[in-house]
């Protein structure tokens, strides 16, 4: 027996919102919760099973409003941390400061100069016919497509999030990024 096997009885108590908990992923939470509430010997779901055949509504609507209640408390802490998040944008777009406004882009500019350094040394190798280095740029490929795939996914890291500050600031609500937009997709069907 498992969490998931007294969500369908929770429900039909009247206890909607906990019954959903028991079903999903935070079924232990909810679990102790509502072991807690009906007075089991264990918060295990043979425990609250038995306990639930001699509590009463009293105690599952305690539980649900605990369970309710912590829901609350997490959305509330969610909040605050997004708009925490969203009031520390807006003052770093309002900054003032060079440093915060152009690393990012020197960044770029630098990891583009280096890539035109190494093709100007190999088209000049190639051109000359000295193997010498050619060989041992080759050696080198492991370290150099690890080096560049760190560099190239830290300047893909930026690009995605300077967007995201852009759509920030034209709209004041923090873009979701590709994650939430498929986590939106996926939910609505």
């Amino acid at each position: 027996m498992d969490w998931g096997d007294l969500a369908k009885q929770v429900i039909g108590l009247g206890a909607p919102i906990l019954g959903a908990a028991l079903g999903g992923p935070l079924g232990g939470a909810a679990g102790r919760i509502l072991a807690e509430a009906v007075g089991a010997t264990d918060a295990t779901p043979e425990a609250v099973g038995k306990a639930l055949t001699t509590s009463g509504t009293g105690q599952i609507m305690q539980a649900e409003n605990i369970w309710a209640e912590a829901v609350r408390a997490e959305a509330d802490a969610v909040r605050g941390s997004v708009a925490e998040t969203q009031a520390t944008i807006r003052a770093e777009l309002g900054s003032e400061d060079a440093l915060q406004r152009w690393w990012r882009p020197l960044y770029a500019l630098e990891l583009t100069f280096e890539c035109g350094a190494l093709w100007v040394v190999l088209v000049h190798e190639f051109w000359t016919g000295d193997m010498t280095a050619i060989n041992a740029l080759i050696g080198a490929t492991g370290l150099l497509v690890s080096y560049w795939g760190f560099r190239f996914g830290v300047l893909g890291v930026y690009m995605s999030g300077r967007t995201r500050e852009k759509v920030c600031a034209a709209t004041g609500q923090n873009d979701p990024g590709l994650l939430g937009k498929l986590v939106k997709t996926a939910t609505k069907k």
